[in-house]
């Protein structure tokens, strides 16, 4: 049954050195404010997991919280890349990042399969790209019903699961809007899991038809975060700062102007 703890104490409580970690999160509800956490801490050797690592995922690399990266597109998304991301891979600093490259489907499937509690994911895919030639998590199985040759890959599992939500009642239930991407998933396959929200409240309200529930009982601690998912954005509650997503790629661009701006706006924010 979820606690309603501060984020530090979040963090602290759930996020080791050596773990590996998802923060999720589609276009919006992206957990900076808990990245950000995770970087004051000074976690390390983390495996990070997320379909699109974007700018959280920069900063936790360039800051050293990333030993390795399991992912299906990495970019500063409408602007490049991510200097921070590339600079780890490239020259290894501030240290060398593993790399371990799916599909979006194959990624989708595999947080499905790890929320149902099933060892892998079966889907149709991969035929005739060169992806399984450098992921070695790529596999086929042939379809004991049909012969069918499918491709499969291990399901995600990881030991924390960080999302980001519009609200949660006072019995920890939380309700995601908006693009609900696969946060519902990221929790369940969690043997850990934070939810930050913008908001507690007593009643829910009714759901949007495309909205989900988060139930309570599957989550470890539901922290009041408002703006939590900023500069991406929370959809009812704010928008998407764009201007800040075009900056970035100059801030990053250098490694002593990215230490001074993180050590300014993430390291003494708090």
């Amino acid at each position: 049954m979820a606690t309603f703890p501060s984020l530090h104490d979040a963090v602290a409580d759930a996020v080791h050195d050596g773990d590996t970690v998802a923060l999720e999160g589609f276009t919006h509800l992206i957990p900076f404010a808990a990245g950000h956490e995770i970087i004051r801490q000074g976690r390390r050797d983390l495996t990070l997991v997320r379909m699109t690592p974007d700018l959280v995922h920069d900063q936790m690399i360039g800051m050293g919280c990333a030993s390795k990266l399991v992912f299906s597109w990495g970019g500063n998304p409408g602007v490049g890349s991510l200097r921070r991301f590339r600079d780890a891979v490239e020259h290894d600093w501030p240290g060398p990042v593993e790399l371990v490259e799916h599909a979006h489907a194959a990624m989708a499937s595999a947080w499905e399969a790890g929320a149902a509690g099933l060892p892998m994911a079966v889907l149709r895919a991969y035929t005739g790209t060169s992806l399984p030639d450098v992921n070695p998590d790529i596999a086929t199985v042939t379809c004991p019903f049909t012969g069918e040759e499918l491709a499969a890959v291990p399901a995600l599992r990881p030991d924390v699961g960080v999302v980001h939500a519009q609200r949660a009642d006072r019995d920890g239930n939380v309700l995601v809007e908006g693009i609900i991407g696969i946060q519902k998933e990221v929790v369940l396959a969690s043997d850990r899991s934070i939810v930050t929200v913008e908001e507690v409240v007593d009643d829910l309200a009714a759901p949007s038809p495309n909205s989900t529930v988060i139930p309570g009982w599957a989550i470890d601690a539901v922290v009041v975060a408002p703006g939590g998912a900023a500069p991406s954005y929370t959809h009812g509650y704010y928008d998407r700062d764009n201007a800040f997503y075009q900056a970035w790629d100059e801030i990053s661009s250098d490694r002593d102007r990215f230490l001074d701006w993180m050590q300014a706006n993430v390291m003494e924010a708090a």
